[in-house]
């Protein structure tokens, strides 16, 4: 499976000021498509974090997208941390130039052109509220933490690059309610799953309620799945745990 991450950076999303609004809108983006998050970060303005992240991500080969960070303030550190993970310099894309002035006439000079300084290489994002275009390189998808104008371009990233992998992956997640016992109950048969099934991811979501009910499950390749909910179902009735499909 592809592994998709996204960055979500910036002081104002960590400290309260601002309120994180694109986790939940990429899940239900990618899973419009039969796609997965496989991982989140929340970075501060701190450029070697920054940096350091990028190059890992790229160097994994995972597509990502970035939030935030691709302004023309000194605190929007995110063009310049891309150019260093990926090795290239900083240069202005005569594309992103002509969006920014056709946009914003003469006012684009001498301040907003500075955000048409991208890494060099690098492909844009077209940005549909306001013309400010993103970019991407390595499969790194950097678009504004503003969600209006993000979403659309996520959106478009998606259908432009990959439509190859909408609904291509196999599969398949599901669980179990498991009443009458805790996490602790269900430690060891939760070790027999991960290793009877090393290839699956498996889950446990204890629910806050009179009766210690616990979700179970696993997700991955749909066939493994559905055998290791059989063998799941059978370990905790073994166990004596009444339990129902969710």
């Amino acid at each position: 499976m592809i592994n998709i991450g996204i960055y979500i950076i910036g002081d104002e999303i960590l400290s309260g000021k601002r309120q994180d609004a694109h986790l939940s809108k990429v899940i239900a983006l990618l899973s419009a498509r039969g796609l997965q998050l496989s991982w989140a970060h929340y970075l501060g303005d701190i450029p070697e974090q920054i940096t350091q992240h990028l190059k890992q991500s790229m160097a994994r080969g995972d597509i990502v997208f970035s939030f935030g960070g691709i302004g023309a303030t000194p605190d929007d550190y995110t063009r310049q941390c891309a150019a260093d993970a990926a090795g290239v310099p900083i240069a202005r894309h005569a594309g992103a130039v002509a969006e920014i002035v056709a946009q914003y006439g003469d006012s684009a000079y001498p301040k907003r052109v500075l955000m048409a300084d991208f890494p060099q290489g690098c492909a844009l994002i077209p940005n549909p509220i306001n013309r400010v275009a993103g970019f991407s390189i390595n499969q790194h998808y950097f678009v504004p933490g503003f969600p209006e104008m993000a979403h659309p371009m996520v959106e478009w990233v998606l259908e432009t690059y990959y439509q190859h992998l909408f609904h291509s992956q196999d599969y398949l997640e599901q669980s179990i309610l498991v009443t009458e016992a805790g996490e602790s109950d269900l430690i060891d048969l939760m070790n027999a799953m991960l290793a009877k099934y090393p290839n699956l991811k498996l889950f446990s979501l204890p629910r806050s309620n009179q009766r210690r009910t616990t979700e179970l499950g696993m997700k991955g390749e749909s066939g493994q799945v559905k055998l290791a909910m059989e063998y799941l179902k059978t370990g905790v009735s073994a166990l004596g745990y009444p339990w129902e499909n969710t």
